[in-house]
């Protein structure tokens, strides 16, 4: 895997700023109360055709249908984007939504460290003959 050119960052971070202030005002121009949704990193390969857009979206008990939503409109998105950057990006790429996990994965993981069954608490040293 070949590290990502300054090229390829610069285009990640203009997206992941106006992703997330079109989504956040399109939650708002709604009414929608109660949700949150955060870009949380942007990667776009190496010919800029494709941009792998990861999510976290807070509460997460409908996140799958939130994200659902957005894989049925990444048309639109992309088309807004492209007028929002026609001066800045002269191709927008394709976009594809994932969702960010690694926040549960943590609390998960801070879980089972606080728990009574800590595996590394639990875990017993080897006898020594």
């Amino acid at each position: 895997m070949n590290p990502e050119t300054p090229r390829q960052k610069k285009i990640a971070a203009v997206l992941q700023q106006e992703l997330a202030e079109m989504l956040q005002g399109a939650i708002r121009a709604e009414g929608v109360a109660n949700l949150l949704i955060s870009i949380t990193k942007v990667s776009v390969t190496s010919d800029l055709s494709l941009a792998k857009v990861y999510l976290s979206i807070f509460p997460s008990k409908n996140t799958v249908g939130h994200l659902d939503a957005l894989r049925q409109n990444s048309g639109q998105i992309r088309h807004d984007l492209s007028q929002k950057l026609r001066h800045q990006l002269r191709r927008i790429p394709e976009l594809t939504f994932y969702i960010d996990d690694s926040l549960d994965y943590i609390e998960q993981i801070d879980r089972a460290l606080g728990g009574s069954d800590n595996p590394i608490k639990t875990t017993k040293a080897p006898n020594n003959p």
